[in-house]
Parts: C-alpha cells; structure tokens; sequence
C-alpha cells in the first residue's frame, strides 16, 4: 500500500477526480482516475466485485449507464479511497500512461450555443442584414447532427480533408485539400443515462443525466462548409475529425463553477424554462503552435447544457448512454476571447501573428491545443486536460487530386 500527495495548486486535486481510460505498458485498457500526478486504477482502488466489475471495462459506458445514484456513491468512495492507503500496483505515474478514448460515442450533435460567435459570424458573412443573428436564434438552441465515427482521442493527429470548394471568383467549383482549415474550442456534455424514443427529457432532468463535460474541438473546413451548407448545413466541412480530452470531469465536480447564464430575451418556451439557467464557469484558453492566442470564457454561452439537451429530445428523439453534445464555439466579447481562427482573424483579413509570422487558417505541421480549468470545491481549480491535434497534409492515397 502507499499514499498519494498532490501538488500544491495541482489541477486534479480531491475536487476533481475525473474519468478516463488509460493503458499501462501496453496492457488492456482499463479506467482510471486523475489524482495528483497520477493514473489511478479504479477497479484496483474500489474492488471488482459485483457492480465495481465495470471499472475493468475498456470504455466508461457500463459504468455511466449505472445512472446519477450510482455515480454520486462512486464518487465519495473516491474520495475516501485515494486520500487513505492505496494498492501500489494501482498507482501509475500519469507521463508513463497512455490515454485512449474515455467513451463509446453513440451519437453527436454540435450545437451553436454562443451569441457573441453567432453574432460575430452574421456580422462577418451578412453584413447588411440588420441584425447579425437569425430569427430563430434566441427561441432555440440551433444545432446540427454530426458523426460520431470522427471523434477521436486528444493526441490523435488531423490528416486535412479534401472535397468541393468554390470562392467567390471561381467559375465552377474544384476539389482538393481545404485551404482553410479552422477549429472550433467547445465544451462537449456526455449523456450517461438516456431517453427512450416519445420521451422528451424534461429541461429540469437534464443535469442528473449528463454524466460530464469533455473539451471538444470542431475540426472545420471552411471552404468546403461554405459551398455545402445551402441549404441544410454542416456535412463534410465538419464530419472528418473532432478531437475530445481523455478525461471526462463529472458534472458533479462542476457545482461551484455553476453560474447564471446571460439574461434570455425574449422569454423562452416552457419547455426550455428553468428558474435558474445554468451555465458553467470554465475559462478555455488556445494554443496554436505553443502560443496562447485566445481565452474563450465558458459563462458567456447563452444556452445552457440542459437546454441543449431538452431540446435535442423535444420532438421524441431518443438518446444513450455515450451520446455527446457540444456547444458550438464558445466566444466572449473581446477580440481575444474568440473560439475559432474565422473569427479571430475576421475571416482571415485580420491575421494574428504566431512565432512572428501574420496567421489566419492552418497549415500542415500546425498543432493546437485546448486546455481548461473551472472553479472546484473549496477554493480550488480543476483542471481539463487538453485537446491536442497536429494537422497532416492531405496525401495520394486520400484521393485528393
């Protein structure tokens, strides 16, 4: 047996305590938790006996599908366990681990949940129109159906899409490498318990049905977008690749980064009504190659993570265990708080400058990195992780010629 210390000011300290699933010296996959500086092994930790045997599991999905009682009671044993004596052979220094995907996605929806990136981007490609955002923007979460077979693990590298693309001055449109490769810094919220079909989740029931958020970055072709996405939106300048963190920080672990969302005007309809909309206080910040270049604020978003999710099932769409929602871009208001490189360099006609060159959309070598923290229990902060992706140049045997 042994005893763990965490490092002053350590980002996964006891008020953490995410999910993942890591593999030790190539062995079989198994899930963990983040403490300190360290995997700990949970069915080592908690014993393998009866319901515990999930933690042996390669994916979180057995276990999230146990349901809101079964994770509040996991969570304390936790925390009991890792502060008392723990079985050496559980323990693992965390740079000696190799993390994999924490989940199963059963499905995917994006959503478009910032009224600062909404109204950036009105502004930018409808600039006569006399309001930046659509009608029916303030009425509801806008979003669209993504694919869950794209999503992969922080660390996984980008290999740039190909398809149609046709600017402004182009007579007929050509195929190839996009030119204007983008990203997208989200939140993404993991469905632990579902709905069945004709069900809707009530927007009062979302919370103790999400089992917890993971960093996303939204992979996006801009040049294939904008000549694709008339009339029914987002297809293959989105579908090639999203990039989640490997830990998954419980919902549970999120109460003292709970905040007001920004006041909803006009009035919402009943079914996305709460006394309290709720939003969460994480502070993102963006790397592109090594350099911070923007701190996207979480508590701008409008829409809450339970009306993104009320709304998803209003019509009776079923969801599962493993299904993922993302936010859309998370953006603030000031020129540095914007979440995605189309809008950060005004579509390019604004570069920023990176290692002192002037950038706008990326290049093949280019890395980008998303990490997070939030408020945590007693004062402290906890930490994300990160999303990293490293963009490969388009090759022969993708076809893009």
């Amino acid at each position: 047996m042994t005893r763990l210390t965490v490092p002053p000011g350590s980002l996964f300290g006891p008020a953490n305590l995410p999910y993942g699933v890591y593999s030790a010296a190539g062995a079989p996959p198994r899930i963990g938790t983040r403490y300190g500086d360290h995997v700990i092994d949970l069915g080592l930790l908690l014993g393998e006996s009866g319901p515990d045997a999930v933690f042996a599991e390669p994916v979180l999905n057995p276990f999230m599908a146990q349901g809101h009682d079964r994770w509040i009671a996991v969570r304390r044993r936790i925390g009991a366990a890792v502060t008392g004596d723990v079985p050496e052979e559980a323990v693992h220094p965390a740079d000696e681990v190799r993390m994999l995907m924490p989940f199963d996605v059963a499905d995917y929806v994006d959503f478009y949940a910032s009224e600062h990136h909404a109204s950036n981007l009105g502004r930018l490609f409808r600039p006569d129109n006399p309001s930046p955002l659509m009608p029916n923007w303030k009425h509801l979460p806008v979003g669209y159906h993504g694919r869950a077979a794209s999503v992969v693990v922080s660390g996984t590298d980008i290999t740039r899409p190909c398809g149609q693309r046709k600017g402004p001055a182009d007579p007929a449109p050509v195929f190839g490498p996009s030119a204007r490769l983008d990203i997208e810094a989200e939140v993404g919220f993991v469905v632990g318990t579902g709905n069945p079909m004709g069900e809707p989740v009530d927007v009062a029931d979302a919370g103790n049905r999400i089992f917890g958020a993971v960093l996303f970055n939204d992979w996006s072709a801009r040049d294939i977008q904008a000549w694709e996405y008339v009339p029914l939106g987002p297809n293959l300048g989105k579908s090639f690749a999203s990039t989640v963190s490997p830990w998954v920080v419980p919902l549970l672990a999120l109460d003292a980064a709970r905040v007001d969302t920004p006041p909803q005007e006009p009035a919402v309809l009943p079914y996305l009504a709460l006394d309290r909309p709720w939003g969460l206080d994480i502070a993102v910040e963006i790397e592109w190659n090594g350099q911070v270049v923007s701190r996207p604020p979480y508590a701008a978003m409008y829409w809450s993570p339970a009306q993104m999710l009320a709304h998803l099932t209003v019509n009776g769409a079923p969801t599962r265990t493993g299904d993922l929602f993302a936010s859309g871009t998370i953006s603030g208001p000031a020129r540095d708080q914007r979440g995605a490189f189309i809008e950060l360099t005004w579509g390019g006609q604004e570069p920023v400058t990176v290692a002192g060159e002037p950038r706008a959309f990326l290049r093949d070598g280019d890395e980008v990195v998303l990490t997070a923290t939030a408020p945590g229990a007693d004062g402290t902060r906890i930490g994300f992780g990160e999303a990293r992706g490293r963009v490969l140049p388009a090759g022969k045997d993708h076809r893009c010629t």
